[in-house]
């Protein structure tokens, strides 16, 4: 038994730490139990074949068929627009719309398609984002608990019910929760996020960062600033030689950003003229006009050396247009996501410009911003890149949303996205899923239905091949949801579930049983708070079940109480994925997140101890 707690404390450590992977430290986890002969290697491995396990791989590949068909995003966005100039309209509409889209896909993957579109949609109300992007992130959430899939959680404790003897949950059983979760949600963030959110910053500025203005953006990173031409003449030593084989970065630590070939002699920053996107292989001829990031000092030397001549006066250009027009050159932030290859990675390991054509002008981390020597700076979950490339390229980068999301594309471009024609195809296949696990008299399994349903997605080319529908699986969650399967198994079979249903029963036993549901519930809630929901949920659904056996209850009701306790967590930045992931582009604390989140997550708490009692009572 204390050999199974302390695996479980470190394994707890770790999650709160977030400085190891989460599935990483539950295989460790798994490796542990089986070594110190807790668990046997079937027992250990039986969570990859467990039934919760398989229908979450299927209902990736699922919800990446739906976005890479531009189904749910033009749906979004067409919906969006009904909110007009109304804030509070907006953040209603934001907040349903999440939360639908959420009831059906996972919600990471709900976020990172609702960002971008949110970010737009605020820069045209002249709102400050920051007010919608943490309620979004908690209407996933809230969505979530609405469909039996649209939360691991809710697979767990069905599957806890199902291995039990008991009915299993159909597909809206979950409905009338998550409907009270929202109806909650509305009414506390409504005037919670107008106090507390909106006073981070004024709203025009904030829609005009977050709104992608490209004037706001060269003048935010000060580009201009760091701003350099140079002409390359008939003696320049550069001529007829690739940057390779030139190396500046080496030499001189400068960057190239770009070169103007044909321009005008009054060819201001970035208009329009032949712009060519710089590579190892670019070779440098007469007549070019090299774009240079870098120190005075450094270029002077540079040009002194190989007879190139500023175009400039000897100090930065300062002098911008009123309105800059990009044609085949724009530049963008992205928004490194938490689970995204690129975290730790250097710059210059990172090969942003092999794979996309993408420079990396700066980064935006937190409140400060790097802009030099930028070739050995490691990037972090969170970092916001300011990228330059063609528009086709960052259009290219804006498709990897498991790795790097686009912020603030205007709202013009945002609706421009329209259906493949292979859309409805997509949406048929979603739909007669959901109807094959809503009806029972359908003799198809919910899980079935899934892994049908993913594989026409490929079959009909909603999904290009499979390897695109091996991509749109986060393999970290699946990893981490069959490693902490067996957890459970373990602190069953060493009597540590045993003991702590009889604490609860001893402590709260003889009290009301609205009162052992609020401890079932308030004891998930904290639990999440540092480790994830999933894992939580995993740990708690067999003790919840267990108490409620030993007291003769109806289950049903404490089981609820775990996946809403699991999923509800507010109150912390990173007890959810979709709380992480707007964290930065919302310029969020920590302590933002216990202003907002903490009241409603306590207020959810006693509202579900009253509510779930009333949908599923304590007795036959």
């Amino acid at each position: 038994m204390y050999t199974t707690l302390i695996i479980l404390f470190i394994s707890a450590l770790f999650f709160m730490s977030g400085k190891v992977r989460s599935d990483l430290v539950a295989m460790c986890a798994l490796v542990l139990l089986v070594l110190f002969g807790i668990l046997t290697p079937e027992q250990a491995l039986s969570g990859f074949s467990d039934k919760v396990v398989v229908m979450m791989i299927g209902l990736f590949v699922v919800g990446g068929a739906i976005f890479q068909t531009g189904l749910a995003k033009m749906m979004s966005s067409k919906i969006l627009r009904l909110a007009g100039d109304s804030e509070v309209k907006l953040l209603v509409l934001v907040m349903l719309v999440t939360a639908f889209i959420g009831a059906f896909v996972s919600n990471t993957g709900t976020v990172a398609l609702m960002m971008p579109i949110i970010v737009s949609m605020a820069m045209s109300g002249n709102i400050n984002s920051s007010r919608l992007l943490m309620p979004m992130a908690f209407a996933s959430s809230m969505g979530g608990m609405m469909t039996l899939i649209g939360t691991p959680p809710n697979l767990v404790i069905d599957g806890e019910l199902v291995k039990n003897g008991y009915d299993k949950l159909t597909f809206f059983s979950f409905t009338p929760v998550g409907l009270v979760c929202l109806a909650i949600g509305l009414l506390v963030l409504i005037p919670t996020s107008k106090f507390f959110l909106s006073k981070k910053g004024d709203s025009k500025q904030e829609g005009n960062r977050n709104g992608k203005s490209l004037t706001d953006l060269v003048r935010e990173y000060q580009l201009s600033n760091n701003l350099y031409r140079v002409l390359v003449e008939e003696n320049t030593l550069f001529i007829g030689k690739t940057l390779k084989e030139i190396n500046l970065s080496q030499r001189y630590h400068i960057s190239v950003l770009e070169i103007r070939r044909k321009p005008t002699s009054n060819n201001p920053f970035f208009k329009t003229g032949n712009q060519e996107v710089v590579n190892a292989d670019t070779v440098i001829y007469e007549g070019d006009i090299l774009y240079l990031r870098g120190s005075f000092e450094s270029i002077e030397q540079m040009n002194a050396e190989n007879h190139l001549n500023f175009l400039d006066t000897h100090h930065p250009e300062q002098r911008l247009p009123n309105e800059l027009h990009f044609h085949d050159i724009g530049i963008a932030e992205v928004l490194i996501m938490p689970a995204s290859k690129l975290v730790n990675t250097r710059i210059s390991d990172s090969k942003l410009r092999e794979h996309f054509g993408l420079n990396i002008l700066g980064i935006q981390r937190k409140d400060n911003y790097i802009l030099q020597n930028l070739k050995d700076e490691k990037m972090h979950a969170g970092d916001i890149l300011l990228v330059q490339g063609t528009w086709e390229h960052i259009a290219k980068m804006d498709a990897e949303r498991s790795q790097l999301v686009v912020l603030g594309q205007p709202l013009a471009e945002a609706s421009k996205v329209t259906l493949t024609h292979k859309a409805p195809i997509a949406a048929l296949i979603m739909v007669g899923m959901v109807v094959a696990m809503m009806f029972d008299f359908i003799p198809i399994a919910p899980v079935t239905a899934v892994l049908i349903a993913s594989l026409l997605m490929v079959i009909s080319g909603a999904l290009r091949n499979i390897e695109s529908a091996y991509k749109t699986i986060n393999w970290e969650s699946i990893v981490l949801i069959a490693g902490m399967l067996p957890m459970a198994l373990a602190l069953e079979k060493t009597g540590v579930s045993a003991l702590v249903s009889n604490g609860l029963v001893s402590s709260l036993g003889d009290k009301s049983p609205y009162v052992l549901l609020a401890g079932v519930y308030f004891t998930t809630s904290l639990m999440t708070m540092f480790i994830s929901n999933t894992a939580t949920a995993v740990l708690l659904a067999p003790i919840a079940l267990k108490t409620a056996v030993t007291l003769g209850l109806q289950p049903q009701a404490f089981l609820f109480a775990v996946a809403v306790g699991a999923s509800m967590c507010f109150a912390s930045p990173f007890s959810t994925p979709p709380n992480a992931l707007v964290m930065s582009a919302g310029r969020y604390t920590f302590m933002d997140y216990v202003k907002v989140g903490l009241p409603l997550q306590i207020i959810m708490g006693i509202v579900m101890v009253f509510v779930l009692p009333l949908l599923f009572p304590f007795a036959n």
